[in-house]
């Protein structure tokens, strides 16, 4: 019995698709049978970022962060570096840049209690640093913080009041 070039490589296909397919079975099998399965389908949005482990939403809408702001009743803190700040930012909003948290945290937060609400903001509907300072933020002590998503933008775009420099 002969086989020519078209067969061989017929043959050779049907086997990978065979093996793959096995190779499918076993996966998905397996991690059924996991007790930390490995979820098939994960929602990848910038909104789940906003999410904490524990599944409290820390995501604060445009018209309840600017209603804390025109009673007083939050503190803004920008998550953003320095010279982004400088060149403008939430009108009084704290500059702690997340990259410098850790060293620039006592001098950011002086005269803000934990009791206090903030919001923490960044730049870009894409962008987690205000996510990581927020999560940072609670893990010092304060738990009423809450994170403005694509913030600068939406702030300007909505003609709230922002100034430059310190």
């Amino acid at each position: 019995m002969t086989f020519n070039s078209g067969q061989i490589w017929m043959k050779t296909i049907k086997q990978i698709f065979f093996i793959a397919l096995i190779v499918l079975v076993a996966g998905f099998a397996s991690n059924m049978l996991r007790s930390d399965k490995i979820p098939l389908v994960e929602d990848w949005s910038a909104k789940s970022n906003l999410v904490t482990s524990s599944g409290e939403n820390l995501e604060i809408s445009l018209a309840e962060a600017s209603n804390l702001f025109k009673k007083g009743g939050g503190a803004f803190i920008d998550a953003r570096s320095r010279a982004e700040y400088d060149a403008g930012h939430i009108k009084g909003a704290k500059s702690l840049p997340y990259k410098e948290a850790d060293w620039k945290f006592v001098e950011a937060m002086d005269g803000i209690s934990e009791d206090s609400a903030l919001i923490t903001y960044c730049d870009g509907e894409t962008c987690e640093l205000s996510m990581e300072l927020a999560i940072f933020l609670r893990n010092t002590g304060y738990k009423n913080v809450k994170v403005l998503s694509n913030g600068w933008s939406v702030w300007k775009q909505n003609g709230l009041p922002v100034e430059t420099g310190e």
